[in-house]
């Protein structure tokens, strides 16, 4: 199948992006819906995924920017049923190969797809990065 991959910011379905992550996403249950529009409203670059057929939206990513030299990826997702076809694969290379940030250095928080990230070059951070976690409060 040939899906369609779009970087404009205006396709994406806020719907179905606030649905999937507030329901799919164990990083994503905490945000409220206002949250995500806002994160969608500052990110600064997104990749829809959407069906050849349907034109609904089977993949997402976001990122954050400082726009020169640095840049965070977030929200990479696939839904069910389009897994296993290399979605997630293209949506990454999009978002970090085939974009403005291609020599960017790229961070990003994952609790389970570390060999994905890998084959894009990710790795543990080196001795120059250091991470604040969230408050509880």
């Amino acid at each position: 199948m040939e899906y369609e991959f779009d970087t404009d910011p205006a396709r994406i379905p806020r719907d179905a992006v606030w649905a999937w992550l507030s329901t799919e996403a164990y990083w994503g249950r905490t945000r409220s819906r206002a949250d995500v529009d806002a994160q969608l409203d500052s990110a600064w670059r997104v990749v829809g995924v959407y069906h050849p057929e349907t034109g609904r939206l089977v993949g997402f990513a976001r990122a954050v920017s400082d726009g020169v030299t640095f840049a965070y990826l977030a929200d990479v997702f696939v839904v069910d049923g389009h897994r296993g076809q290399g979605v997630g694969s293209r949506i990454v290379r999009t978002m970090i190969d085939e974009g403005p940030g291609a020599h960017f250095r790229w961070v990003l928080f994952t609790r389970d797809a570390h060999e994905v990230y890998r084959r894009f070059g990710f790795a543990e951070p080196d001795e120059t990065a250091m991470v604040r976690p969230a408050s509880s409060s």
